[in-house]
């Protein structure tokens, strides 16, 4: 369905969405979304001045008197200050409806410059990052019998991708989770949907931009890079759908190749890994 026909349908109005990362990139971008199909909207991020701004965005778009903007500064992974916060949230406004993590970022490096603690860094800020809102809320939505929890993964939470040993194993644990949370909650009706981005144009993505090895950026030149608004009208469309797995651009056709074909999956990042290495220089 077009989005024009969705933001007629308000299919969000009198529901409530938390998302966490949204003051920048893909979860900016889905928070406002919401806000269009008629939604209100708790943006969590670290930092006050985007918070601010987006919300500053959000509330221009607000259609109808029952609709909100509020904003919480906080770190995700950081479960005593942001517990309290989010208890005096549901107090205020009731059990939310959905739960959309998006807390995330990227250290692409070549592995042997890599430290443990850089793999803990990724760990914490990817996998714990949106745990730990999950773990909060999951109490009130389990009582309420129902609630939605979106997470974020990647289109590299399904493949390990030469310079991003740190990031893929914390992608696939949210895929790992998400499997979890989609199975033992059934009897709660709640439901659970994983995102798979491919490169989308975030400040998170030129940041990435910048430290990437060279085979790594030459491998990515031969995929398009979608806007966030792009990637947030078909996260939104899957959830309205209750998808488990939403894929963004060609994430679902190697999905499908891998499960079904793996040796050609595997063959064709292979062969796109030698390729770039050979135009290196490298053996």
């Amino acid at each position: 369905m077009a989005i024009k026909k969705l933001i007629e349908k308000q299919p969000f109005k009198n529901q409530v969405a938390i998302v966490t990362g949204g003051s920048k990139g893909i979860g900016k971008a889905t928070a406002k979304l919401i806000v269009q199909l008629g939604g209100s909207v708790l943006i969590i991020a670290r930092g006050i001045e985007a918070l601010e701004e987006a919300a500053a965005e959000m509330r221009s778009l607000i259609t109808n008197e029952q609709q909100f903007v509020e904003i919480i500064s906080c770190d995700t992974t950081d479960l005593d200050k942001l517990e309290p916060l989010l208890k005096e949230f549901i107090e205020n406004h009731g059990v939310p409806d959905y739960l959309i993590n998006n807390v995330g970022a990227a250290y692409p490096q070549y592995i042997e410059n890599l430290t443990l603690e850089d793999f803990q860094r990724t760990m914490n800020v990817n996998y714990y990052g949106q745990l730990i809102p999950t773990l909060i809320l999951l109490p009130y939505f389990m009582n309420a019998k129902k609630g939605y929890i979106a997470h974020i993964s990647s289109f590299l939470g399904i493949l390990g991708y030469m310079g991003y040993a740190t990031y893929c194993p914390s992608k696939f644990a949210l895929v790992g989770l998400a499997e979890v949370l989609r199975n033992e909650l059934k009897p709660y009706n709640i439901h659970v949907s994983v995102l798979y981005p491919v490169d989308t144009q975030t400040p998170g993505f030129d940041e990435e931009n910048r430290l990437k090895p060279q085979e790594t950026a030459m491998m990515s030149e031969v995929g398009k890079v979608l806007t966030a608004e792009e990637t947030a009208e078909t996260f939104i469309k899957g959830i309205l759908k209750k998808k488990f797995n939403i894929f963004v651009g060609r994430g679902g056709f190697f999905s499908v190749l891998k499960r079904l074909f793996p040796g050609l999956f595997y063959w064709y990042f292979d062969s796109g890994y030698a390729k770039a290495r050979k135009k290196l220089g490298k053996s």
